[in-house]
This record gives C-alpha cells, structure tokens and sequence, in this order.
C-alpha cells in the first residue's frame, strides 16, 4: 500500500480521544504484522484502549524511535465541506479529521516499512503509536514505562507532530486542572439562606487574572512566544436561572511553562484561593485534567544534528504547541519534534495535509533507515 492509500485508511476510523480504539490500532498492527515486524498492542488501563510498539531491526541495539498518536479531536464543526473521516483529494490538498494532526506521520512511517525491511537495519527503528494525546498525552505514559521490556535504551525519538518537516527542539510543558466549588442553592431573595457558588469563584477567577498579569513579568525565554510562562480561565460554568442562587460553579483552567518551571506549580494561587473558600462553608473539588513537561533538546545533540542532516535545514529552538517529546526526554531520551503539515491547520474544520508534505516526511524517514543500515 501506498501512503495515499494508508492515509485514507486511517482516516477512516473515528478515532476521537477519550474513546475505544481497537479499529484503528488493530488495524496498524495487522498491516506491521505482515511486514514481518515485531508489533505489540499494549492495553492502558482504561481497558478499551492500547498503544503501539513495534519494531524493524534488532531491538537489544540502540536506534530511534518514531512516535505518534492515533486518536484525534473531535470533528462535529458545520463547516466540514465533507465528510471527516472520508478522505478527499482536491489537487494537491488531501482533506480530513487527523490528516495534518497526526495520521499524516503514522501513514508516512507506515508506508517507509517495505524500505527499512528491505534494508536489514543494524540499528532498530521503532515505531510508538499512542493513544488520547489529544486529551491530555494520557495514553503515552504507560507506553514509555514499557520501553524496557521491548528495546534498548533508543538513541532518540522523533516525534512527528506537524512542523513542516523542520525539526525542533522545544516546547513550553502545561498543565490544566478543574475547581468546583459547591455551594447552597435557594430562592434569590433571601441571600441570606444560601452559599452563592458563582460568587464564591469571583475570588478564584481573579487569583487567576493576578497570577497571569505576574507571569509576564518573567522568568522569560526568548525562543517562546510569549517569552514567558502563561496561564488563562478557559470555561466558567455555573448557575440555572437569575431567581435561583447557583449551587454550583466549576472553572477549567491551563497553564504553559517555559523550560525549567513546573506548569503545574504555575495552578498552585488559584488551588490555595479556592480552597481557602472552605472556611465559609463551600466545598471545594480541585481535579488535575492534564500534564505533561516542556521539551528542551540542547543543540549540540547528537540527534539534533542528525535532523539538521536529514532535513537540510538547522533545527528551530522552540515552538508554541505542546507534545510527548516533553514527557519523553523527561524519561531521559533525547526527543525532538519533526512532522509533515502545519500545526495551523490542525484543529480546524477542513484540515489537510499536501501530497508533497506526506511524500517529503516518507523520504525522510526512509533516510534515517538508510543510516541506520550504514
């Protein structure tokens, strides 16, 4: 098969984040399997859910490790010109839910697999195929505490997110918590008989607002931008009717961090002004939703300088979305992000990946086989 044609495969299952996917992995370890290599499906907890592993090589050597993920956003915008998990050619423009984030790079990999078999690698390439990144890089985790039982310590891992097939070494990490606060409902003319729940947020919410207006004043790194750690209320929920005091409020909210600060110690004043609310009788629930570390890959890396070779072009230093790569170098592997399309057409009604983007990102990787063959 070809990567046009394993594109639209993939396309085709409805791999939303947060749900099943045995269509979709089952269906990637199949076509490994008769290529000859060594794939595993390893379930996560959920228990209706696996990643992938798999291998091209001999796995007790040192080689690299291609990473992606299998699940996608959803697709439930109107704007959709078609169907999203039905991929359409226009030109050189290939439309559908995941093309450009990330099934692009999963078919690209795939269809180098003929290649790198045909040419009996010294060092391993490994696939890692996760699921629900897109809600949180939930599923990666259980992948990398794995690593041993199924390989040697990799040399490195490209992770192919789009980036326009130019390689790049950084990224702010982030975490992302809920607050709930509880309070008493009532008739809206006697105050004085209930616990006011989107009041009480006021006070969270502003902790929120001074905690954001002191992050721009640094610490900063000049490869972001913003050059400065960041965090931002995102959703605010509360209240049935203006004659009926609110019970209940909840508040979602996120915070990216440069190298070097832990995103989730940046939640800590909005964590310890909602839970000060308990003294007046509210109850409080604070639920962690997300996390995972920034990526700084230094620049004079091995595995930096291979992807400068591979891509004929110097790495950038960082850009402003974030990846696995973070929670794979905090494992202690060398990580740098390198993948077909752009991250601006990710998200989006419409998204698509270029024809010439998924035969570029096939080439590359059939290079770093031809290395690892040397």
């Amino acid at each position: 098969m070809g990567v046009f044609d394993i594109l639209d495969r993939l396309v085709a299952f409805p791999s939303v984040a947060g749900k099943p996917n045995s269509d979709i992995a089952g269906w990637i370890e199949a076509y490994l399997a008769k290529q000859g290599t060594q794939v595993t499906l390893l379930p996560g907890p959920e228990g209706d859910r696996s990643n992938l592993f798999a291998t091209i090589g001999p796995a007790n050597v040192p080689g690299y490790i291609l990473s992606g993920h299998m699940d996608v956003v959803p697709a439930s915008e109107p704007q959709w010109s078609s169907s999203p998990f039905a991929l359409r050619k226009e030109g050189e423009r290939l439309y559908g839910r995941g093309t450009t984030d990330m099934k692009g790079f999963l078919a690209a990999a795939l269809a180098a697999v003929p290649a790198l078999v045909g040419l009996r690698l010294a060092r391993p390439i490994h696939f890692a195929f996760s699921y629900d990144e897109e809600v949180g890089c939930r599923g990666v985790p259980h992948l990398i505490a794995r690593l041993p039982e199924f390989c040697a310590k990799p040399l490195g891992v490209i992770v192919g997110e789009p980036s326009g097939m130019r390689a790049v070494r950084g990224h702010k990490g982030k975490a992302a918590a809920r607050v709930i606060i509880n309070g008493r409902s009532g008739h809206s003319s006697r105050p004085d008989l209930g616990l006011n729940a989107i009041h009480a947020m006021a006070g969270a919410l502003s902790a929120a607002v001074n905690e954001a207006e002191r992050l721009t004043l640094g610490p900063f790194d000049a490869a972001f931008e913003p050059p400065y750690s960041s965090l931002q209320a995102g959703v605010v929920a509360g209240g049935q009717s203006v004659n009926i005091i609110p019970d209940i409020c909840t508040l979602d909210l996120e915070a990216r961090a440069i190298p070097g600060v832990d995103p989730a110690s940046l939640l800590t004043p909005v964590k310890a002004r909602a839970e000060a609310l308990a003294a007046d009788g509210f109850r409080i629930e604070w639920m962690p939703m997300s996390a995972y570390p920034a990526l700084s890959l230094p620049q004079d890396t091995a595995l930096a300088a291979l992807l400068g070779e591979l891509t004929a072009e110097a790495p950038l230093a960082a850009v402003s979305y974030g990846t696995e790569a973070g929670l794979y170098q905090a494992a202690g592997l060398d990580a740098i992000i390198c993948g077909p399309g752009d991250i601006d057409r990710a998200h989006k009604p419409n998204e698509y990946i270029l024809a010439s983007e998924l035969t570029a990102c096939q080439r590359l990787i059939e290079a770093l086989g031809a290395r690892c063959a040397a």
